[in-house]
């Protein structure tokens, strides 16, 4: 197929093969023929929900995937039915009628949290012109019956295509058995615990996702433990910078990996970022909950993993922190300095899961790279394969006692609190 303004030119010779070419000219784009495209779609996949970080996410049909949630081994028993697998955290967008308009469609961005253990689904309704309506329920079904019902209404009113709002299914509408979608759940850590779920696909390691949340075994990650009738006090933890978290080039006399690390840093992070995932593994942790342990020799002064996530103002990170709380879900959060916190609740690496203990074998540095902040978790002597990573926290003391943080590191020269 020639494009019409590559034509041949010259003289009569040409234009006789001009005259024989024209028929062969492509003048539309209209394809009459079965065209195969070759992709990988678990790779694909792969990068939509391992790394976050990069914005990564994929279409299908009328559905926007954002985000795929966790699942803890407590509420397996509760999320999930026959057909789908409904993490808290999940969200996912899609384009439908509006409930306003017969002829018009408009945004629904549908979730899935977490409320007294049993799940809440909730449609946030997007239309331009009106303010935005939520509508929660217990079921996927129940929640789409709210919308569904006005959709069947106004298409009746104009004369549109009878909509039957019985013959469609909460779980589809909310992406949770698109095949993509499914994939994903069923490689999510502890699945397979999901007695009542048929599996289609089953477990796949190029979609496996770090374990799910740590609960309180990651003070720094988590804040600290409220009491129930103690008004939550946000980041308050840190009331003073740490004194770990200075930046590598200012250092003042530190140990000696620090000339080490400001003079190898550019090509060190340019290497962590593709050999990261080959330094560390998630288990179970003897100080509490998960940990990160070291897959390999580990020699000092040796970049082990970037503590990644949303890079917000203080003021913002205190708000959602109370979002989050209201959810029932942890905070991993990570001061920078006064005035900004990486957010890893929502996407983040497995660096928030780094316990903490008094005898640590790495060291947390902000350094500035990049035109950016970086948090970079490196090691302060040589640590062996399948040892568990470790940093000191230095948080700023508290003189009440009650909110103390207890530690379990089992160190020799352990502190007792953490705080």
């Amino acid at each position: 197929m020639l494009c019409h303004q590559h034509r041949p030119r010259g003289g009569a010779g040409a234009s006789a093969a001009g005259l024989h070419l024209d028929q062969q000219v492509l003048r539309c784009f209209s394809v009459f023929r079965r065209v195969y495209v070759q992709r990988d779609e678990l790779r694909q996949l792969a990068s939509a929900v391992q790394r976050p970080e990069l914005g990564h996410t994929f279409r299908v049909g009328s559905l926007l995937f954002h985000a795929m949630g966790q699942l803890p081994p407590a509420l397996l028993p509760h999320f999930h039915s026959a057909s789908a697998i409904f993490p808290p955290g999940y969200e996912a967008s899609r384009l439908y009628w509006s409930m306003r308009h017969g002829r018009r469609r408009c945004r629904y961005v549908c979730s899935v949290e977490e409320h007294q253990g049993r799940p809440e689904f909730s449609i946030r309704v997007l239309e331009r012109g009106y303010e935005d309506l939520v509508l929660t329920d217990t079921s996927a079904k129940g929640v789409w019956d709210k919308v569904l019902g006005s959709v069947a209404e106004r298409r009746a009113e104009t004369g549109m295509l009878r909509l039957f709002p019985v013959y469609l299914k909460g779980e589809d509408l909310f992406g949770l058995t698109v095949s993509a979608v499914a994939r994903i759940a069923e490689s999510l850590p502890g699945v397979k615990a999901c007695s009542r779920y048929r599996f289609r696909y089953g477990w796949n390691p190029m979609l496996e996702l770090p374990l799910c949340i740590n609960p309180t075994g990651c003070a720094r990650s988590e804040l600290r433990v409220h009491p129930q009738n103690q008004r939550l006090k946000i980041l308050s933890v840190w009331n003073r910078p740490s004194r770990i978290l200075q930046n590598s080039a200012l250092a003042e006399g530190g140990p000696s990996h620090s000339k080490h690390f400001v003079h190898s840093k550019s090509s060190q992070y340019r290497r962590l970022t593709s050999e990261w995932k080959s330094n560390v593994y998630l288990a179970h942790s003897r100080i509490q909950g998960l940990g990160l342990f070291a897959a390999r020799d580990i020699e000092k002064q040796t970049m082990v993993i970037e503590y990644l996530g949303d890079v917000l103002r203080a003021e913002v990170a205190a708000r959602k922190e109370l979002h989050y709380k209201a959810k029932n879900r942890k905070a991993f959060m990570f001061r920078i300095d006064g005035e900004y916190v990486i957010d890893a609740t929502c996407s983040g690496s497995p660096a928030r899961y780094i316990n903490h203990s008094c005898s640590p074998n790495c060291v947390a540095e902000v350094v500035t790279f990049e035109r950016g902040y970086k948090i970079i978790i490196s090691s302060n002597r040589r640590i062996e394969k399948g040892e568990e990573l470790c940093y000191d926290y230095k948080l700023g003391l508290v003189k009440n006692q009650n909110q103390k943080t207890p530690c379990l590191c089992g160190a020799v020269n352990c502190r007792k609190w953490m705080n």
